[in-house]
């Protein structure tokens, strides 16, 4: 059935066709949909099948369909943190139509019978209404152990997303081995930048905030050390790396200047390092904890100019699902990490484009669809006549409460469970 967008707020982040030529100045217009394209764009569309479903989009903003970088999945080995279907249901729930899945499942995807039966998976359950794409990431050492270097050729022909251990690497010379091997591959290859020694048994940023919560701190240096080890080795070995998980104001600094060597990397900031600093702890909450751990509040202002001027080019969702059981515990023995996909863009639109610093709404939008793309060497989708239909349809204005029964995922630790938030998708296609 064909469907027809009235009246949205079309985002044209490519800034040369959609807006300017085929709606006008004010950016609004009519989109139709038909057999998973867009067959029309235009200030007004009057001409449609009788059979159109008509949707009212004043107010709202349609854009290229979200993507993830990286998230988790439990499947298979811990379904019932999340399984493909429900990472599926809350990454379109969320506007995400394409997600990278990392790889330390059990077992891990670190074989090309791995990465074929995540495939095979998915291909099924694609013929079953599942739109969303998931993507594998394998890992870069066998069974993401950080020992012995996979067959990275073999799993790129398979059609690997990447590769990541989606772990510190702490052995130097895989590293460098690793960089010269998947050199002419043209993969991306993500890496996390930390010392874990020097990292130790920390569980919030080091600051006079952990000091005054008990907090056991980790420095700065345990991310800007590794980084730095990291940059000098691209300095010799010119591979595509891209680092995972910048947390630090040092850490933007050195990658600014690795951009200005033209050295051939990107980077992400998880979501969570640009809404929370260490102030934020005094709760303790579990769903709080993180790794590496949220910054200062000068680590998270550096970060917001970095994503703001480009030199961190995408913000990842980083979906870490962990059953009630598994959360409920102090915040120092928690697992790190927390549920996203669903509440990402509302809650960043919330605090950055209805609040301060002001966004344009094409900022945020590049950060979360067209920047990971780039990333991951990826075609974004487009919104153009003739191309696939991956969109979201978001209206801002909608306030509703974060349950956990209204949520896709089956996990729920998230600081937001129990509160209300304002900012909805309306609707997600993917191709």
């Amino acid at each position: 059935m064909p469907t027809l967008i009235k009246q949205a707020y079309i985002l044209d982040l490519m800034g040369d066709l959609t807006t300017q030529s085929l709606v006008g100045a004010d950016g609004v217009g009519d989109v139709l949909i038909d057999k998973g394209n867009i067959v029309a764009i235009a200030p007004v569309i009057s001409d449609f099948p009788l059979d159109t479903e008509i949707l009212a989009g004043h107010g709202q903003f349609l854009g290229p369909g979200l993507v993830d970088l990286y998230s988790h999945c439990g499947e298979p080995g811990y379904e019932s943190r999340e399984t493909y279907d429900s990472l599926k249901q809350a990454a379109a729930a969320g506007g995400f139509t394409r997600v990278g899945v990392l790889p330390n499942t059990l077992p891990a995807v670190d074989s090309v019978a791995a990465v074929k039966a995540f495939q095979k998976t998915n291909q099924k359950r694609y013929q079953t209404g599942h739109t969303v794409r998931l993507l594998p990431w394998a890992t870069i050492t066998i069974g993401g152990k950080g020992e012995q270097l996979n067959e990275l050729a073999e799993l790129a022909e398979a059609g690997a997303l990447g590769f990541t251990d989606s772990s510190p690497l702490t052995n130097p010379v895989l590293l460098r081995r690793l960089l010269e091997y998947a050199q002419p591959l043209q993969k991306t290859i993500a890496i996390w930048p930390c010392d874990l020694a020097l990292a130790g048994n920390g569980v919030a940023r080091e600051s006079v905030d952990a000091l005054q919560l008990g907090l056991r701190g980790v420095n700065a240096i345990a991310e800007t050390t590794a980084l730095t080890a990291l940059l000098e080795c691209i300095a010799e070995i010119p591979a595509l790396v891209h680092i995972m998980r910048v947390s630090t104001a040092r850490s933007v600094d050195l990658i600014r200047q690795a951009k200005a060597q033209e050295l051939p990397v990107s980077a992400s900031v998880p979501w969570h390092h640009l809404i929370f600093d260490t102030r934020d702890l005094n709760s303790y909450s579990p769903d709080l904890r993180h790794d590496p751990p949220v910054g200062t509040p000068a680590d998270r202002e550096a970060l917001i100019t970095g994503v703001m001027d480009g030199v961190i080019d995408a913000i990842a969702i980083d979906h870490s699902p962990y059953t009630y059981e598994e959360n409920t515990v102090a915040f120092d023995v928690a697992p790190a990490g927390a549920i996203g996909l669903e509440l990402a863009l509302p809650l960043l639109w919330q605090t950055f484009v209805a609040g301060e610093p002001q966004w344009q709404p094409e900022q945020l939008w590049h950060a979360l669809s067209y920047g990971p793309c780039q990333c991951l060497g990826l075609a974004p989708s487009a919104l153009q006549v003739g191309e696939a239909a991956e969109l979201t349809l978001f209206d801002p204005r909608i306030g509703w409460q974060v349950s956990v029964k209204n949520l896709k995922s089956l996990s729920s630790n998230t600081p937001w469970v129990d509160q209300a938030i304002k900012g909805k998708v309306v609707a997600t296609w993917a191709s």
